[in-house]
Order: C-alpha cells, then structure tokens, then sequence
C-alpha cells in the first residue's frame, strides 16, 4: 500500500470526533476528520451537560478552562426547578451551583463529588465550537469540512476511505490504518461494516423548539435556574437556559397517544409549558424534534475500522449521557490505539474496546430507559388540581414535589453514571476475584478493584491524582520498601510506557489498602498488590494485549495466585 495520509481516519467532527482526535495528537498519531458541515457552522441544540468524567479528561488535554469559561453567565445559578409552569408555582429545586461558584461550593447534592473537575453546564452550540478552534490547532490535525465518507475497503495493513467534496462533487481517497465512525445514529460507517442497532426503536418523542424570548426572563419568579420542569395537566414539559438571557430550549415531550411530531399545536405547547398568554411574544429560531430511544450496535468493529458514539449507541439522554457515553467511547479507544500506533501494544489490545466499552453501554442504556419509563409514568399522573390555591391544592403540590425530586436528582447529580461504572470484561485488566461495587444512576461505591476508576485524591504538592498519571500505565506504591525494579525491567523491555509515582501523605481513600495499584491512563485500575507477580513479564504481556494463549481469566487468575 502507498503512504498514509493519516494514522486514523474519524468520520464526524462532533464533539465525540474531536475528543478522539485530541486525544489522538496528544499521543503522537496523525488524525483526519471529515465532516459534512462547513468549518464553524453551528451544530444543533443538543447536548446541555458535560460530565465531571469528561471534564476530567478535558482537564489533561488543556481546553477545561476554556470550557468552563464559556455558556452560562457565571453567577448564574445551574439549579434544576420544578415549577406548574415555567412562570407558575415554584414545586421544588435541585440546588446546583453557577460556574463561578463550581470548584468551591459545599452546597447541593453534587458539591461532594470526589474530583478535580465538577461537571459544567454548557450547551453543544457553545462548547463545539471551542473544542473545534483547540482540534483545529493542533499539530498531526487535518480537518477536512463539507466531505463525507462514501465508503472504505480495509485490509491488514489499512483502510481505504473514498470521500466526497460536497461543494466540488469531487471524490479523493483517504489512506490511513485504522477508521472511526462518529458519524451518528444514521451512521454510514457502521452500515457498511454491518453492525446491527438492537433495542427499542421508540421510547419517547419529543417536540422540542430553540426560541428567542427576551422577555421571558423578567417574568420569572425568584432565583432563575438552568434547567425548568413544567408540571401541569395540560402540558409537561422542560425548558433550558442556553445563554442566560433570551435563548431558550423547550422539550414538549408527548404522550403515548401523541404518536407523531405534528400531534398537537407546537405554539399552544410552548405557551402551556412557559406560562404565558397568547399574547406573549418569541421567535422560533430552530425545530430541534427528536425521538427517544433505547438501541445499542451489536458490534462496535469489524478489523481496523471503530464505531464510537451515537453510531454505536443511542438512547434517551438522561444525566447527559448521551454526548458524554460517546466521549468515553472515544477516550478508551484512543488509549488502546496510541498503544498500537507507538509500538508497545499488541494488535490484540485493541480487543479491549467492544469488550470494555459495549457492556457498559448496555448497562447505560437501561439506566436511561428505566429513568424514561418512570418520567412518562409522572407525566400522566399530574393530580388536575396542582395548580389550585387551597389546602387540597397545596397538598397535591407538596406531594408531586417530593416525587419529583426523589426521581431527578439521581440524573441531575448522577454520580453512579459518573463515576461507578467499571470494566469487568476486559482481556488486559488483570482480575483478582473480588466483584466491583454496584453502582446505580446516581450512587457508587469507590474501589480499587481491578475494572474500577481508581478514586482520586490529591497529592502533597496539590496536584491531582489525574494529573501525574503518565501514558500508559503508573504505578502508585503506597509503600516506599515495595520492590518494584522487576516490573520496570519487564516494562521496558518491552517498550511499555510506566510511570512510578510514590504516595507519601498519610490520608488516601480508604480502597487504597494495597502497597499497588497500577492505574491506566484513563483512570481504570489495571492491576493491584501487595508486591510485584513472580513472573512480572506475564502481566507487562497481558496490559499490552499479547493473548495470553489460554481460558479467559486464567492470565489473571495465575497473577493473583503468586501475589506476596
């Protein structure tokens, strides 16, 4: 085959696309993106929440700070509130504090979170962009706008994509050695690998409006939020500050009997779930319907070519997973390519990916789809009386109010999702026969167990945890007499990236109790002991994806058994 044009092809210059392709150039690889949208042009109104486990990786890649700076006006408060319409009865609110107030607050039920990145409220129209401009500047970075991907050939040493100019008409060829889909849900790249999106095609529509109502927040009552349920007979529904002043985002989210998108009188809806009279004025700037689904692809690849993201999975976006599920994709798919690309890792450790990533997109989807479930159940059991101003009235008000916040604040502060999920599949984390806590939407359980994200903490000179990991792997030695010199030397001989960071402050999480813990470098715990395998060559073998020519498990198992 002739040169590459890069090390990886990403069709989809989303946020799931660029991701990949900063995380990629952080590594050393070479990255084309082609995108069917213009440089700049506007996405759609999507996305409103960027997970603290995003966050996190964003913080390594040096664009956290110019995410938290941009969206809402910083003293604006990022509370979710339930209210008999937006303009209506205050029911009750999910405290979550403004930007400017997000490293320091202690107040709210997600201020406790153990993290050096909370999570941020911003939506996609403001936060593509900045991740676009940081993609764009990077070195090993090739944008290619207004192409799409027409279709690939692959074989061992590459894959072949054929794009299209869509303002020239002109086709060109694209040769790199491996390709990614974060091409969405309607996915070319994953038709023409044939994977399969299985689940339930349907779960929920939604009618959902981007207006501009400048008077709308004047007619507010109280302290403003981020986020408002409207709670009503007529209408339920939920509107989003976007910029904090005129923007606003309104989900209509129709009944079971409302089958289609045009069901009901869009302008009658809006002004139902506002609050306000027909005389209230607003502009539609965009119609932003969508439909709800639980689908997840029955494989994420086929040899050298990836899906990652909506074209992999698709579900309601509850707790925002839904952009952040894609994120995660990208960054446990670009750990284990960089691997490939610099040398050190096995072809087989690429297996890690539909191993680790898909069963955890199961597990995520059905948090969303049961969440759905119980959020059309409330919907249809609004008492007809919420909104009257007598004792009767005030009773079904506080009883709705309890519901309500008992169901959403485990998605508005989901630190199950962010947090609890783990790797219990995969072919290079070495098990030790302990099962990984449960976790649920919004609690978890830290733990070291090996799958597991390694909980942070902060080190003497105020680092994070986070931000000494090297590439690769590091070995946290909790004990300076751990005798860790074999494992290097297996390490570097076989070219394995391993950094030894020494923790000397007393107080760690209490899941650290053993004298090691090796930590890849996206935060899942690899392995862990109490002093180093008698044959430190099988476990360097098996983090770098060498089969290890036996049983799954056996390869762990036998690293266990020789544990001091």
């Amino acid at each position: 085959m002739q040169a590459f044009d890069a090390d990886v092809f990403v069709a989809g210059a989303g946020p799931v696309g660029l991701t990949l392709a900063m995380d990629l150039a952080s590594r050393g690889a070479k990255v084309t993106l082609a995108e069917i949208r213009r440089y700049a042009e506007p996405p759609s109104v999507k996305c409103n929440h960027v997970s603290a486990r995003t966050m996190e990786r964003f913080r390594r890649l040096g664009v956290a700070g110019k995410l938290r700076d941009a969206g809402l006006p910083a003293d604006y408060p990022n509370d979710v509130v339930f209210r008999t319409s937006m303009c209506g009865i205050e029911l009750t609110r999910i405290p979550i504090p403004s930007r400017a107030d997000r490293y320091s607050s202690r107040e709210g039920p997600d201020t406790w979170w153990p993290t050096p990145e909370p999570p941020h409220r911003i939506n996609q129209i403001s936060m593509e962009p900045i991740l676009l401009e940081h993609t764009a500047a990077l070195p090993g970075v090739k944008l290619l706008n207004r192409h799409e991907v027409l279709r690939f050939t692959q074989d061992d040493a590459g894959v072949q994509t054929t794009v299209r100019d869509l303002d020239t008409q002109q086709e060109r060829t694209i040769l790199a050695r491996y390709l990614v889909g974060c091409d969405g849900g309607s996915s070319t790249v994953r038709k023409q690998i044939g994977a399969r999106l299985e689940g339930t095609p349907v779960v929920q529509r939604v009618q959902s409006t981007f207006i501009r109502a400048p008077r709308l927040r004047e007619m507010l009552q109280g302290k403003p939020a981020w986020c408002y349920y409207s709670i009503n007979p007529r209408r339920c529904g939920t509107v989003f500050a976007i910029d904090g002043h005129s923007k606003w985002l309104v989900h209509n989210h129709l009944n079971p009997n409302e089958p289609e998108f045009d069901s009901i009188d869009r302008d009658t809806s809006i002004r139902n779930i506002l609050g306000v009279g027909p005389d209230f004025e607003y502009e539609v700037i965009s119609k932003e319907d969508w439909v709800g689904r639980r689908l997840v692809a029955d494989r994420f690849r086929d040899r050298r070519v990836f899906l990652a993201g909506d074209a992999a999975h698709l579900w309601v976006p509850y707790a925002g997973y839904g952009m952040n599920a894609g994120i995660a994709d990208a960054l446990n798919l670009s750990w284990l390519l960089g691997a490939r690309l610099q040398g050190w890792g096995d072809e087989a450790i690429l297996e890690a990916y539909e191993a680790e990533r898909q069963p955890i997109t199961e597990q995520v989807s059905h948090f969303a789809m049961d969440h759905a479930a119980k959020m059309i159940r409330a919907r249809s059991a609004v008492p007809p009386n919420i909104e009257a101003p007598d004792a009767e009235g005030q009773e079904a008000r506080d009883g709705i109010a309890r519901e309500a916040y008992e169901l959403n604040v485990q998605q508005f502060c989901c630190a199950g999702l962010n947090f609890g999920y783990y790797y219990d599949r995969s072919p290079i984390i070495a098990s030790d026969g302990e099962s990984p806590p449960g976790y649920s939407m919004g609690d978890f359980t830290e733990s070291t167990v090996p799958g597991c994200r390694a909980p942070h903490f902060w080190l003497e000179d105020g680092r994070s945890l986070y931000d000494a990991l090297g590439q690769g792997y590091t070995l946290l030695r909790f004990d300076p007499r751990a005798d860790v010199s074999a494992f290097q030397s297996a390490a570097a001989r076989r070219g394995m990236p391993l950094t030894l960071l020494d923790i000397s402050q007393r107080h760690v999480p209490a899941p650290y109790r053993h004298k090691l813990v090796l930590v890849r470098d996206d935060q899942h715990v690899a392995w862990r002991g109490d002093a180093v395998p008698a044959d430190p060559e099988a476990l360097v073998g098996m983090l770098c994806g060498e089969p290890a020519g036996e049983a799954p498990g056996a390869a762990g198992q036998s690293l266990m058994a020789v544990q001091a």
